[in-house]
């Protein structure tokens, strides 16, 4: 269920060197479940600007641990790297592993995946929607950056309304498919079978 933006806090700014540049780095937390979230920013905009941004949530298996199951790892750096080339940008880095059911429930997602099942399947037979992620954080963050229109970088027409819905300016939607394994691929066609997600076909044959 979507938050009103004052169960929404900032917390304070820093810079944060990366291997793709300078970025700054903004913490923001849910004041009703101490949940901790960041966007990075790079480079400067007036209020009227298109901002690029992508909305990102956290999978640590892979965006920290290299895992080639999902392609969220790959898209997270090529979001970082299209935000640098095109000189501005945003990713908000929201705090909802495994589409929002948590690190431990997401390994047990895993082994029923490695016995046959879909990830949707698998969500499903733990108790689970397929996808419990909320944005609602999404319209503090953006506000506190001074950003009302948007490039976003997404394969998931979710996200593109969820920020539609909050009074976010959506000026285009770019796919962002990047990451494409042996692995991966049978998990790229059930979210764009099952959940909506707009992939180049021809990556997924």
């Amino acid at each position: 269920m979507s938050q009103t933006k004052s169960n929404y806090e900032f917390v304070s700014s820093a810079t944060l060197p990366t291997r793709f540049g300078l970025f700054n780095i903004h913490g923001f937390v849910e004041t009703h479940s101490n949940q901790e979230h960041v966007a990075l920013s790079y480079g400067t905009w007036s209020p009227e600007d298109t901002v690029p941004i992508r909305v990102h949530s956290e999978c640590l298996t892979g965006d920290a641990l290299f895992s080639t199951r999902c392609d969220c790892g790959f898209q997270l750096e090529k979001a970082l790297d299209n935000i640098v080339q095109n000189g501005r940008g945003v990713l908000l880095y929201l705090r909802q592993e495994g589409r929002g059911i948590g690190l431990l429930n997401k390994i047990k997602a895993y082994q029923l995946q490695d016995q046959g099942m879909d990830t949707v399947e698998a969500n499903e037979h733990l108790g689970f929607d397929a996808d419990l992620r909320d944005y609602g954080i999404c319209k503090l963050m953006l506000d506190k950056l001074g950003i009302k229109n948007v490039a976003l970088m997404t394969n998931n027409p979710k996200k593109q309304k969820a920020l539609t819905d909050m009074g976010i300016n959506v000026v285009s939607r770019t796919p962002i498919d990047h990451g494409v394994t042996d692995d991966n691929r049978q998990y790229l066609r059930t979210k764009t079978e099952k959940l909506g997600h707009q992939f180049d076909p021809h990556t997924l044959k």
